[in-house]
């Protein structure tokens, strides 16, 4: 496959391993863009981006912010605190008002789960979705992947251990998909009020301790707990929550030797994981952080980059 045949990005679950493969090998020439002095080519000088965020973030509006700078786009952020949704306006009429004026490519984050899906199929723009509430967050699983192919040099039967609220992250969900489609063999842990009540239809095996789940794997990667998506009562304290999930050197000694340490962010560091761990050696939590200016450069690359007729 040499291009990108759709319109948007909205989650790996409908995504094919090909595609997967093209993004990630696009990625590795986009992050040698990155290491230059000079950070700047003029792939997509005159295209249009915009950048609409109704949630808050650091690492996805950032890095998305430097890969259109780094290609030379033009473009525009609207936080969804100060765009028109406030006095009333529908997300359809603020992106197609946007729109018409020269916009070819919406970046979204929004609290709803579909509602990139929902906005892609009333606007001619290209769409990419910077995660849907507890739907999907695919340019992180891209990243994810990226990052652990540049250390491991494949995904093809790596054991990959995910920890902590599978149930209300849309990184593990676009991880599950994405990874396994890649040859991954991933499984996941955490407590049972956190797993989502379809697990199965993902074909992971869930187990209820983190040291068995762990056991031989390649990659670990620790969940943020999402306290602004839970109900109340699934889970005792947060204290109780790292003693018994909290990953720590001893917890993963039954990982491989040389076993990769992740994380999506923001880490709540002492919950989720110790600072032992995020800090150490086999920690590539920053380095995810750089492969995601790489992926998401990639993303408008293969979108926006030749004319509209190619």
């Amino acid at each position: 496959m040499q291009t990108l045949r759709r319109k948007d990005i909205l989650g790996l679950e409908e995504m094919s391993a090909e595609e997967i493969t093209l993004i990630l090998e696009t990625a590795r020439s986009m992050r040698e863009i990155m290491q230059r002095k000079i950070k700047k080519v003029p792939t997509l000088r005159g295209r249009s981006v915009l950048n609409l965020f109704y949630e808050p973030s650091t690492r996805t509006k950032a890095s998305f912010e430097l890969a259109q700078k780094y290609m030379s786009a033009d473009s525009v952020s609207v936080a969804g605190t100060s765009s028109s949704l406030v006095k009333g306006e529908t997300l359809k009429d603020t992106v197609r008002n946007v729109e018409v004026m020269g916009i070819e490519c919406v970046i979204m984050r929004h609290p709803a789960s579909g509602s990139s899906h929902y906005l892609a199929h009333n606007v001619e723009a290209s769409v990419i979705n910077a995660g849907d509430g507890m739907h999907e967050h695919p340019t992180q699983g891209l990243l994810d992947m990226f990052t652990i192919l540049d250390k491991k040099g494949r995904l093809e039967e790596l054991k990959v251990a995910i920890v902590g609220d599978i149930r209300h992250s849309r990184v593990a969900r676009s991880n599950l998909w994405g990874m396994q489609k890649m040859g991954a063999e991933v499984v996941v842990a955490g407590p049972p009020t956190l797993m989502p009540p379809d697990l199965t239809a993902f074909g992971v095996k869930a187990f209820p301790n983190v040291e068995e789940a762990v056991e031989n794997a390649d990659v670990v990667m620790a969940l943020r707990l999402q306290k602004e998506r839970q109900e109340g009562g699934l889970f005792p304290s947060l204290r109780e929550y790292s003693e018994l999930y909290g990953l720590t050197p001893q917890r993963i000694s039954g990982a491989k030797e040389d076993v990769l340490i992740m994380h999506p962010g923001p880490m709540n560091r002492g919950v989720e994981i110790s600072s032992e761990l995020a800090d150490g050696p086999r920690s590539i939590i920053l380095e995810q952080v750089t492969s995601g200016v790489a992926v998401r450069m990639a993303l408008l690359y293969l979108l926006l980059g030749g004319t509209k007729e190619e």
